[in-house]
């Protein structure tokens, strides 16, 4: 983890506006290591998560897309690509980003200030490294992308365990994993190669300068 804080320091040191992504399939640790670097950097980072950018559940169930939701459609792609682009502009004094209150399962706009003086916006969220539709803008935008690689049997149980701390019974949630995590996590697992680090919870396993 040092190591990763440090690559992330350095971004912070380079005088002006840097994003740094970090993708991963669901479960493998994203948010956890974003919240960890934006921690360990203080006042000089601030986390900008995609996840904010869920779609209402209300749109979902009129869309019928409830039953998926975390699949690459069930969220504003081009919303989040539109926030991105801002904060690497900054030009404005303070852009305000949505979060997702997992308990609500919704998201909430304006949850998240990110002032112009800050040098580092860390973003984390499954399909940052995905080349379809408007998602394939998002990579261009990174300054720097990272790939949260982990155990799957243990990232399965991570998200077992973590759709039943938010009410589901240990059935619902092995079949939520099993119908609408594991699709999602083949999906992303195929934009791997297109990051500028491999990287484990606790540190760098690959380097891959090709991203891009």
């Amino acid at each position: 983890m040092r190591e990763l804080i440090e690559i992330a320091r350095d971004l912070a040191r380079s005088g002006e506006r840097r994003i740094l992504g970090i993708a991963g399939a669901p479960g493998a640790g994203k948010s956890t290591l974003a919240a960890a670097i934006v921690d360990a950097l203080g006042g000089r980072a601030r986390l900008a998560p995609m996840d904010g950018y869920h779609l209402a559940q209300a749109e979902l169930e009129r869309l019928g897309r409830a039953d998926r939701k975390g699949a690459p459609d069930t969220f504003d792609a081009p919303g989040y690509v539109a926030l991105l682009r801002r904060l690497r502009a900054a030009g404005e004094e303070i852009v305000y980003a949505p979060r997702f209150d997992r308990h609500a399962e919704e998201p909430v706009a304006g949850a998240i200030g990110i002032e112009r003086e800050v040098p580092l916006v860390v973003t984390d969220g499954n399909y940052l490294l995905l080349d379809d539709g408007p998602w394939r803008q998002v990579r261009g935008l990174l300054d720097a992308a990272w790939f949260v690689q982990v155990d799957d049997d243990l990232r399965r149980s991570e998200l077992v365990e973590r759709h039943m701390r938010h009410g589901r019974s240990p059935e619902a949630a092995e079949d939520w994993v099993r119908r609408v995590d594991e699709p999602n996590a083949t999906l992303v697992a195929a934009s791997r190669d297109r990051a500028d680090l491999v990287v484990s919870r606790s540190g760098v396993v690959a380097v891959d300068q090709s991203g891009r």
